[in-house]
C-alpha cells in the first residue's frame, strides 16, 4: 500500500487532534494547583498590603491572578513529568530549610574570599577540578551548578552528561576527586536531591 499525501494529511490531522485531546484530557486539578502555586509565590514577593494603613493592595493582587492565570496556561504542557512534585509540602519545607543552609554557605564563602584577597600573601591556589554528582535529573544538576557559582570562591564550567561538574575552586585544598566533591557539592546536593528528585 502506497501513502498518497492525501493519507499523510489525515495521519497528521488525526496525530494532532489526538495530542489535542490529550492536553485536553488533563486534570483541571493539575492546572489550578499550578495556578495557586504561582499565586502564593506572587503573593509572597510582592505582599500586597499597604505600609500605611495595612489595607490590601488590590492592583497587585489582580496582576498576580493574571500572572498566576497566565503562568498556568502557558506551562500546562511542560509541567507534565511527576506533577504531584509540585504539591508535596514537604519539598516547599526542604527548600526552605535549603536556603537557610545555602545563605549561611555563601557569607561563609563571602567572608573566606574577602580574607583571601585582603591577605598580603594573597594565599590562593586555584585550579579547575572534576567531581562527580549523584544527582540523577538534569533540573537537579542545573539547580547545584547554579548553587556553586553563586557561592564566592568556586565557579560551574561544564557538567557532563554522566554528572561530572568541572569547577573552578579557589583554593584546591586537595586532589582526592571524592574529598573536593564532598567539600564543594556535599552540601548542598543532599537537599537538592530532597527538593527536586
Amino acid at each position: 500500500m502506497t501513502v498518497t499525501a492525501e493519507h499523510k494529511t489525515n495521519v497528521t490531522e488525526i496525530g494532532g487532534a489526538a495530542e489535542a485531546k490529550g492536553t485536553a484530557g488533563r486534570p483541571a486539578a493539575e492546572r489550578l494547583t499550578l495556578f495557586f502555586v504561582v499565586f502564593g509565590l506572587w503573593l509572597m514577593l510582592v505582599w500586597p498590603v499597604a505600609p500605611a494603613d495595612g489595607g490590601l493592595l488590590w492592583g497587585d493582587i489582580g496582576a498576580g491572578v493574571l500572572a498566576s492565570a497566565f503562568v498556568a496556561w502557558v506551562m500546562k504542557r511542560i509541567v507534565t513529568h511527576r506533577f504531584e512534585r509540585l504539591i508535596d509540602p514537604r519539598r516547599y519545607l526542604w527548600a526552605l530549610l535549603y536556603l537557610v543552609v545555602f545563605v549561611f554557605y555563601v557569607m561563609r564563602a563571602s567572608f573566606d574570599v574577602a580574607y583571601r584577597v585582603l591577605h598580603p600573601a594573597m594565599p590562593i591556589r586555584p585550579g579547575v577540578v572534576a567531581v562527580k554528582s549523584s544527582l540523577r535529573t538534569r533540573s537537579a544538576r542545573v539547580l547545584l551548578a547554579a548553587s556553586i557559582t553563586l557561592t564566592p570562591g568556586t565557579l560551574t564550567l561544564d557538567i557532563g552528561e554522566d554528572g561530572t561538574f568541572y569547577i573552578h575552586w579557589i583554593d584546591v585544598s586537595t586532589s582526592d576527586p571524592e574529598e573536593a566533591a564532598r567539600l564543594i557539592l556535599g552540601r548542598f546536593e543532599w537537599f537538592i536531591g530532597r527538593i527536586v528528585e
